[in-house]
C-alpha cells in the first residue's frame, strides 16, 4: 500500500512571504504560519496552544503569496512535509521540517478600494493558478445567498 503525506493547515502568516527567484527565473517564497488550537483545561480556564510550521510555495503561488498575503493574514494551505538535512560550515548536522504548499486560499475579507456602498455578493473574485483557487469571499450576513449564513455554520 502506497503511503499519504498530506497536510491541511489554517492559519496566520508571521510574517510577509519572502520571495526569491532561482535559477531558470523559478519563483520560491517562504513564510511562517501560526495555528492555534485552544481548549479548556481541568479547570475549565482557556488554554491556547501556537504551531508554527515554515511554509514553502513554488512558481504562480509564490508570486501570489509575494503578491496578495501579508504579515496576518488568514490562510489555508494545502500540501504535503518535506524534512531536508545539510551539514553547516562547521561540519554540524542541520535539519528541516517544511510543508510544502499545494493549494492555497485566501481566507481574509477582501478590502474595498473605492468609497461605493458595500453591495458585494457571496464570492465576489476567484482567481484560479493551475489547481489552485485563490480568494473567496464570503458575504457572512447571508445577503448574497438567500439564506442565513453565519460564521457558526461554517467547518472551521
Amino acid at each position: 500500500m502506497r503511503g499519504v503525506n498530506k497536510v491541511v493547515l489554517i492559519g496566520n502568516l508571521g510574517r510577509e512571504p519572502d520571495l526569491q527567484y532561482l535559477e531558470g527565473h523559478i519563483a520560491v517564497a517562504k513564510f511562517p504560519l501560526a495555528t492555534t488550537e485552544t481548549y479548556k483545561d481541568k479547570s475549565g480556564a482557556l488554554v491556547s496552544q501556537t504551531e508554527w510550521h515554515t511554509i514553502v510555495l513554488w512558481r504562480g503561488l509564490a508570486e501570489l503569496a509575494q503578491k496578495y498575503l501579508h504579515k496576518g493574514s488568514l490562510v489555508y494551505i494545502e500540501g504535503r512535509i518535506r524534512t531536508r538535512n545539510w551539514e553547516d560550515k562547521d561540519k554540524n548536522k542541520k535539519f528541516s521540517t517544511e510543508i510544502v504548499g499545494d493549494n492555497l486560499v485566501m481566507l481574509d475579507k477582501r478590502k474595498e478600494h473605492n468609497d461605493a456602498p458595500n453591495t458585494e455578493s457571496a464570492v465576489q473574485d476567484t482567481a484560479i493558478v493551475q489547481d489552485t483557487v485563490i480568494v473567496p469571499d464570503v458575504n457572512f450576513d447571508g445577503g448574497g445567498l438567500g439564506t442565513n449564513i453565519t460564521k457558526d455554520d461554517l467547518p472551521f
